[in-house]
């Protein structure tokens, strides 16, 4: 069945644009498409490879990653049956070398392992592959375009890796009725005819090759002048971003851009287009902040940078939005547990600053998705053994293998491989938990200063989650009962958003918080069994509401005991008169306390300090 057409795409400009810009010159670095679910990213990736091949002169493959790949397959290794069988030093390329002239398509790259997203994202600005590894020294061209495609709601890319990626495209799907009706009548048209409604679209985008192919052989000759490099430059100045990889971007794609236009020269509407693909992505410092830009602070920064050519500082951006509560998809049910009425509600104070926070862990050794956080068997930690066990480890250990087949050798001559020579290799590493953090909005809690401060730990422990690639969720408890306020998530970003503000008020249900985090933890272990539970406790650990609150908070803490959740209980308690409730709560459930000014990092440093 034929592709959907490139030309039959419905809107999405800016996502056209960026495609085809990295078409005409791949050393921009590739394009990461960030967007919902069913806004055409996938469809548009496979309608540009239809077009590259037809642009080109020995056609262009469409090389698919998947995200199981391991770095053998991605980069290529030693022929280890070639060597075996003829004892020849011999190289099995990977899928680099698949996709070269073509289009390398990485669908859920948010998803993809951290150290495989580098590889690519080095093969796709080099155009080449080096592979320095089992005694192999080899060197291939790999000139490919480089499409990642990622739902923002499943996680975010850290922004070293985001800043890699040459330009940036968020898509949403149009709320113009018009618009959206026009995507199904051409999306229908196609499912029941593939051939007649691509023929539909076959002069269209034979136009589309035929540019792109014009454009590929101008794009030496485009000539950056001075006036409009420097105009460049101050633009990435006035945007404050880090490095000079913005600006080398922003060059080729303003060069690339004015070839996509058939002149020979770049002027402003090349930069223009450009810094709108490049810019957005490397202006987000911090997991929380907003991507996007501001097109007014970029025609201001661009009349500026004209007007002196030195740059200078845009306009600051509003405040982000952050307040009002934010209530989640998947709520757990509030239990009532007294008749009277709900007490008060108000929003928490905005929080305090972050920090840098203690490593918190996982007891023992998991086998959950690679990341940072806790001990793990997986397939991206460091080789610690090799074991004849087929079944476990992750990957062939070469020297085990070729050590065992040369045990057993009849003399000189190529080494012949027995079934019972393979030895795998034991990985350990470090992987990403399941962080559940419940906080305690009640009443007891909800003093000014002290909310703030939990707050501000709060979104430290989310920033700490998100570096050490974490799912998240929040649960909080106040007045009667709980609320999941985020279903799990890899979002630190819509995580940050919805413990920034949220309801406080009224008596101190912590049975219910409890209960709300065991249910959580035995429902995600059904969807994913090998990523670990931790549950973090912020509460100054009093119960208040309901008949008999203390026993049903140690029943509530024993069944989360028993789901198999290891836990951290913050004590935020910050009354003159210590009463230790949560360091009993701590006992209950077999965790470690630490009382809230402890979960800073450089706490150990500045006690030493102190006492020096």
């Amino acid at each position: 069945m034929k592709p959907y057409p490139f030309s039959a795409l419905v809107g999405h400009d800016q996502l056209r644009l960026a495609l085809l810009l990295c078409a005409v010159r791949p050393e921009i670095g590739g394009v990461l498409i960030r967007g919902e679910k069913g806004t055409a990213k996938s469809t548009a990736v496979r309608g540009l490879a239809a077009l590259l091949s037809a642009a080109s002169d020995g056609g262009a493959a469409l090389v698919e990653l998947p995200l199981g790949a391991t770095e053998d397959r991605v980069i290529g290794s030693l022929d280890l049956q070639r060597v075996l069988r003829d004892g020849e030093h011999a190289f099995s390329p990977g899928l680099l070398a698949r996709a070269h002239g073509g289009v390398l398509y990485v669908d859920e790259v948010n998803l993809l392992h951290d150290h495989l997203v580098d590889l690519l994202l080095d093969a796709a600005a080099m155009g080449r592959v080096h592979i320095e590894r089992d005694g192999i020294s080899h060197s291939h061209e790999a000139r490919f375009v480089l499409i990642g495609t990622m739902n923002p709601e499943e996680g975010e890319l850290r922004p070293q890796l985001l800043d890699r990626f040459g330009l940036t495209v968020d898509v949403r799907a149009s709320r113009d009725i018009e618009v959206r009706a026009q995507v199904i009548r051409r999306r229908m048209a196609y499912e029941a005819d593939p051939d007649t409604f691509a023929a539909r679209y076959a002069d269209a985008d034979a136009e589309l090759a035929r540019r792109i192919a014009n454009a590929r052989a101008l794009v030496d000759e485009v000539m950056l002048p001075d006036s409009e490099l420097r105009r460049i430059a101050a633009l990435c100045a006035a945007f404050d971003v880090d490095g000079m990889r913005a600006d080398l971007v922003m060059a080729r794609t303003a060069v690339a851009h004015a070839a996509w236009r058939g002149c020979r020269r770049v002027d402003e509407q090349d930069i223009r287009a450009a810094a709108e693909l490049v810019l957005p992505h490397r202006r987000r410092r911090d997991p929380f902040d907003d991507p996007g830009i501001d097109r007014d602070q970029l025609d201001a920064a661009l009349r500026h940078a004209g007007g002196s050519g030195t740059g200078g500082d845009p306009e600051p951006d509003p405040d982000p939005p952050g307040g009002g509560q934010s209530a989640g998809t998947d709520d757990t049910p509030v239990r009532h547990h007294s008749s009277s009425g709900p007490h008060p509600t108000r929003p928490s104070a905005p929080p305090s600053a972050t920090y840098r926070t203690r490593a918190l862990s996982v007891p023992g050794v998991g086998a959950g998705a690679p990341g940072r956080r806790s001990r793990a068997r997986n397939v991206s930690g460091a080789v610690i053994a090799a074991t004849d066990d087929g079944v476990a480890g992750h990957g062939v250990h070469l020297f085990a293998t070729v050590l065992a087949a040369a045990q057993h050798a009849a003399g000189p001559g190529p080494l012949r491989l027995q079934p019972g020579d393979v030895h795998r290799a034991i990985r350990e590493g470090r992987e990403g938990n399941l962080v559940i953090f419940l906080v305690d909005a009640s009443g007891s809690m909800a003093a000014r200063d002290r909310m703030a401060a939990v707050s501000g730990a709060a979104l430290s422990l989310l920033r700490d989650a998100y570096q050490r690639r974490d799912k998240v969720a929040v649960i909080t408890f106040r007045d009667h009962g709980a609320q999941l306020l985020l279903p799990p998530t890899s979002s630190a970003h819509i995580a940050g958003r919805r413990l920034a503000r949220f309801d406080t008020g009224g008596k101190t249900p912590l049975a219910e918080g409890l209960l709300a985090a065991c249910q959580l933890v035995v429902r995600e272990k059904v969807r994913d069994r090998a990523r670990r539970p931790l549950v973090v406790v912020l509460t100054d650990g009093r119960a208040t509401a309901g008949p008999d609150p203390l026993r049903r908070a140690r029943s509530a803490a024993a069944r989360l005991v028993a789901a198999g959740a290891a836990a951290v209980v913050i004590d935020c308690e910050m009354s003159y008169v210590r009463l230790g409730l949560a360091e009993q709560l701590a006992a209950q459930l077999g965790a470690p306390a630490l009382r809230l000014e402890q979960l800073r990092a450089d706490f150990l440093t500045r006690a030493v300090r102190g006492a020096a």
